[in-house]
């Protein structure tokens, strides 16, 4: 009889000729137990998903109580469903007054397509300029604006009229044109090793996108919900987005994107042609209910609050010589290292030893921190530990 692992390796599709094969029985707060029990500090909160940790309860119990009323219905966007209302009125209470219109998706990819889609549409233009070493899913339009030619080479031809720039060169913002439907940005670089704009260029590229008419896209999918300190990562340079991608932390742990515009933007894609943009299950009304319930848990408990003293005890903590600098902003820290074949070993040991680390697709010779921001001092602190403790075991 074959082993869950040969099962997984036969019949699942594989994403890499070498998957992690870490086999999960279950999982609780800021801790996944394997099949032999043994409990392992998830360092990365399934890659910005699990900001409330896994199977925070009151995500859980309202899961459970939208599931004894009704789950799909039928396409997004035909019946008032109570779940995707609420969500999408607790969004607009949070947010910049004109970003009041939320289009709910499965996925933060199928919300940069519904971005592009609705950039073009609104502007009439058909320009779109993306950043270097930028991610925004693994999508065709999405694949077209990710910054990295290795990870497009074998799919194109992809969309046209797509052009890149350099993050933080003031210079480069006068590409931006009358011509430019839109940019889109992640707010913090994510997959890029964690690159935080000047706030100086992120005003600089705002005001350039108003002078040219353009709309600016922020996409906000692994920065949202908390995890840089601000609720948003948009509020620490004091501007806001044309169009607001989310995703990821926006479940409590189910599948759920949006893209978010004001009603003036958004309602050009009703019509000519009707149905502009259309999705069979954007919006489940179980993932509404669990976003919800992870919003106003995220609020009402202060976690954001706690962020930034948490980052700082990292930054405290994980001091080492082979450890050669720490980026970002709150929960989205990239630690530096030499090369790949450090961050490799790194990674490997660590989960030996009880704690889930990664690295990034465009930087791999660092490593990603983003925990759940449940996470306590003293579990930081292990965390900490045993980085440290594998650092000093792996080759220089």
């Amino acid at each position: 009889m074959l082993s869950q692992k040969q099962l997984f390796l036969l019949n699942t599709a594989q994403t890499s000729d070498f998957p992690r094969l870490l086999e999960i029985e279950k999982a609780e707060g800021i801790y996944l137990y394997d099949t032999q029990g043994k409990a392992h500090i998830d360092l990365v909160s399934g890659f910005a998903v699990s900001n409330l940790g896994h199977r925070h309860p009151k995500v859980i119990d309202a899961i459970k109580n939208q599931l004894d009323k009704y789950m799909h219905l039928t396409v997004y966007g035909e019946f008032v469903q109570t779940p995707q209302v609420k969500f999408a009125a607790q969004l607009a209470t949070v947010l910049p007054q004109q970003l009041s219109s939320v289009y709910f998706t499965n996925s933060g990819a199928e919300a940069t397509e519904g971005a592009l889609k609705l950039a073009k549409r609104f502007t009439n233009r058909t320009e779109i300029i993306a950043f270097n070493n930028a991610y925004h899913g693994s999508t065709h339009g999405a694949l077209s604006v990710m910054g990295n030619e290795y990870y497009k080479q074998a799919y194109r031809p992809l969309l046209p009229d797509i052009h890149f720039i350099e993050l933080n060169q003031y210079q480069q913002i006068n590409q931006i044109t009358t011509k430019t439907a839109a940019v889109i940005l992640e707010t913090i670089q994510g997959e890029a090793g964690i690159r935080v704009p000047e706030t100086a260029y992120i005003k600089a590229l705002r005001a350039k996108c108003d002078e040219t008419g353009t709309l600016l896209i922020l996409d906000e999918i692994q920065t949202g919900f908390g995890r840089t300190g601000k609720l948003f990562a948009f509020e620490h340079f004091n501007i806001e987005p044309d169009i607001l991608l989310l995703a990821k932390g926006m479940g409590g742990g189910m599948p759920i994107g949006a893209f978010i515009a004001s009603k003036d933007v958004m309602d050009c894609i009703k019509a000519n042609p009707i149905l502009g943009h259309i999705t069979t299950f954007g919006g489940h009304p179980v993932s509404c209910a669990a976003g919800l319930a992870s919003l106003e848990t995220i609020l009402e408990e202060g976690y954001i609050h706690q962020v930034q003293e948490k980052e700082n005890l990292f930054r405290q903590l994980l001091k080492h010589p082979k450890i050669k600098e720490i980026r970002g902003l709150g929960f989205m820290l990239a630690i530096q290292l030499n090369s790949f074949k450090q961050v490799e070993q790194v990674s490997a040991k660590c989960i030996e030893k009880g704690l889930i680390i990664d690295w990034f697709l465009h930087c791999d010779t660092a490593m990603r921190i983003a925990p759940p921001l449940i996470i306590t001092p003293n579990e930081i602190k292990k965390a900490c530990e045993i980085i440290l403790q594998v650092i000093d075991e792996v080759e220089e």
